[in-house]
């Protein structure tokens, strides 16, 4: 068990409406984000980050006002090159991570997922998102993720609550959906789609389209978005993730310590960021931590039982594990429509990692299956139970790299389980050991 120095925490309670003002700034490294890491400039936390020749990259939503959800997503200003380029492109590569890259450093099947549902909870409708997961499809030589209409088998997209009329779109939520969408199926091609999207981005609207999404049985319900900080009264919400046949994986967020909700919820599985580095034939060269990573002690929430025995806090950490996310090393996403631009952009933030965990539990239940014993999630906390009991080979210990806030022993990346990168991120055979870790 690893002791884990806690600072002094304040314990009053902290409202909604507090919640999107108070905060613990943390110390940012922000690169040239060519997806190649190379170059590193320090930011403050917020919602750009800045080298000499401009801002690197910013925040595709919003920031979120009391009550409202806000996406993960960080769009990478500084990359020029087919940001305007429509559709396939066979004589020139999106810029950013591949599938086949991230597929290869992280040892993940090339078609996972059969048999499986995975379900997004998004906001603000997305006309253009099937064509735009079958352009990133096409380019990268994925099968069809959405072949058919909406209502097909294949592929779902429901809208809750439609904003009044006049109210204006945020695109980067259609940014978000994109990356959400595609990078499931990079992760587990094979998988069948749910995407739920609220309308304005409301908490409580969000959690509806979860459980409209819980309806379908996903195995995994990935959820790019917060509200920023914690708020006193939020395990209110926190029965939307008390699933049976289901659990949220959750992007811990952008800004540092701490991290927000609802990332800090005991039963979700939380994801948090790292800077993956690649050598040019695709192989791992470096992964640390990333210091944007939400992460740290929750002031509410209590932890599942596998994290208690592992840090011996009876109170959540954040986060579980992590995944590439610095948008140094960001990824490839084709969309119709950010800020008026339309074609092939890089993104980062935590909100890459969600989608693809989700993928690779899809693939861990593909395993099941096949081995004719019941999913992951058939179970209350079997997800933590099959994540905190995985062996040392199946996740990269990372524990170098800068720090994600300013509290001594909390905020820092070590050896074992860390509030910065949680238990690491995968590695080879991680899907078969989740499948022999649920029992």
């Amino acid at each position: 068990m690893r002791t884990i120095l806690r600072p002094a925490r304040r314990r009053a309670a902290i409202s909604l409406a507090a919640a999107a003002v108070l905060g613990v700034s943390a110390a940012a490294v922000a690169t040239a984000a060519n997806a190649t890491g190379t170059s590193a400039a320090k930011a403050a936390v917020g919602t750009t980050a800045k080298t000499a020749a401009g801002p690197a990259w910013s925040r595709a939503c919003d920031t979120p006002a009391p009550g409202m959800a806000a996406c993960n997503a960080l769009h990478v200003n500084n990359v020029p090159e087919h940001i305007r380029a429509l559709g396939v492109t066979p004589n020139a590569t999106p810029s950013g991570y591949s599938p086949a890259s991230l597929l290869s450093a992280y040892k993940l099947p090339a078609d996972g997922g059969a048999g499986q549902t995975i379900a997004i909870v998004d906001a603000e409708a997305d006309p253009a998102i099937r064509h735009d997961v079958n352009t990133f499809s096409a380019q990268f030589g994925l099968p069809p993720a959405c072949p058919g209409d909406h209502a097909g088998p294949a592929c779902f997209r429901l809208t809750l609550r439609r904003p009044p009329a006049g109210t204006p779109a945020d695109s980067g939520w259609d940014l978000e959906t994109s990356l959400d969408v595609e990078w499931v199926h990079a992760i587990a091609p094979r998988a069948r789609i749910v995407l739920v999207e609220s309308a304005g981005a409301r908490l409580g609207d969000q959690f509806r389209a979860v459980a409209a999404a819980a309806a379908y049985h996903p195995g995994a319900i990935s959820l790019s978005w917060d509200v920023g900080q914690e708020f006193s009264d939020e395990a209110w919400y926190d029965h939307y993730c008390q699933l049976r046949t289901s659990v949220c994986v959750v992007s811990s967020g952008d800004a540092g310590y701490p991290s927000g909700y609802p990332a800090m919820d005991g039963r979700a599985l939380t994801i948090g960021g790292s800077t993956l580095q690649l050598t040019p034939a695709g192989a791992v060269s470096g992964e640390t931590a990333w210091a944007q990573s939400g992460g740290g002690r929750s002031y509410f929430e209590q932890a599942a039982p596998a994290q208690v025995k592992v840090t011996g806090d009876r109170l959540r950490n954040a986060p579980d594990v992590s995944y590439d996310a610095d948008p140094a090393t960001g990824v490839a996403v084709y969309d119709s429509d950010y800020n008026g631009q339309a074609g092939w952009l890089v993104v980062g933030g935590t909100s890459v990692g969600a989608p693809s965990w989700s993928g690779i539990l899809a693939g861990a239940d593909q395993l099941r299956q096949a081995a004719g014993q019941p999913a992951l999630t058939a179970a209350g906390l079997a997800v933590q139970r099959a994540v905190y009991g995985l062996p040392p080979a199946a996740l990269a210990d990372i524990a170098g790299g800068p720090a994600n806030g300013s509290c001594p022993g909390l905020c820092l990346p070590g050896t074992g389980f860390d509030d910065v990168t949680g238990l690491g991120s995968p590695r080879a055979g991680v899907e078969a050991a989740l499948a022999a870790a649920g029992g």
